[in-house]
């Protein structure tokens, strides 16, 4: 009876043992750990190509998560609906942000959290949603391809502009005003010797001018000190018409002169 009892309790044991180490290796493969996660909501607005479920979420580097769950939201099917499992120790804010990021040579799409600090405040669900939906921000990827489409379509626009300045009409004027400039350049270097005469007659005409200018300006000096004596004359005069006949008179002698 020993016996039996004996073999009962080792293939219990067994039957434990080999259960404790399925579920074991079950808790190790499927990446479980004994601390919390909390289920984040974010909405992609691009493709999310190479992003798979259980992919890492990192804040700032770290490992905090993975991704639960990809599908395509039923009202707006533009938008890519993500369900994120993070750590319950991970501060998660209002300032926080998810942005869909590939590591290195390995193209590794995962999700990356990053927060400025800018709004502290802890995310909390809003009415209407089920989980706390974190803001998102596009990824370099779609960063390039817009400044791409935007420097594609100013190029066009560019072209557009140049094709019609140089339209043919435009281009018959183009043509005519560069024969007419050619034909000045010719006619300029043909003349060029009545061009320097003409500039040394002048040159001579300034200096005869400037003499003249000159001797203008001695002969009103000339008029200006005549005007003056007639004024004194005239003055003297007024006050003692005589002076017409006898002319001026010598001042009195004064004593013992």
């Amino acid at each position: 009876m020993e016996t039996n009892v004996n073999y009962t309790v080792v293939g219990v044991f067994v039957i434990v043992l080999l259960s404790a180490v399925i579920f074991g290796i079950l808790w190790l493969s499927a990446g479980l750990s004994m601390e919390g996660h909390v289920v984040y909501e974010i909405y992609m607005k691009e493709s999310v190509s190479g992003l798979n479920v259980d992919s890492q979420v990192e804040f700032n580097g770290v490992d905090v998560g993975t991704v639960k769950s990809i599908s395509l939201n039923d009202k707006n099917p533009q938008l890519v609906e993500l369900l994120l499992n993070v750590n319950t120790k991970t501060p998660i804010t209002e300032g926080t942000t998810a942005t869909l990021t590939t590591k290195g040579l390995t193209g590794t799409a995962y999700i990356q959290l990053q927060d400025k600090g800018l709004d502290t405040r802890p995310l909390k669900v809003m009415d209407g949603q089920m989980y706390p939906v974190i803001k998102t921000t596009p990824s370099l990827f779609l960063r390039l391809d817009t400044a791409l489409s935007d420097l594609s379509s100013n190029i066009h626009q560019v072209a557009n502009s140049i094709k019609s300045v140089l339209d043919p009409e435009n281009q018959r004027m183009i043509k005519g005003t560069l024969k007419n400039m050619d034909r000045l350049s010719e006619a300029l270097a043909g003349n060029s010797q009545q061009l320097n005469t003409i500039l040394h007659n002048s040159a001579k005409a300034s200096q005869q001018f400037s003499g003249l200018l000159q001797n203008g300006s001695e002969t009103m000096m000339n008029l200006n000190n005549t005007a003056t004596n007639f004024s004194t004359l005239s003055g003297e005069i007024k006050q003692n018409p005589a002076v017409l006949i006898r002319g001026k008179e010598p001042q009195p002698l004064g004593p013992g002169e």
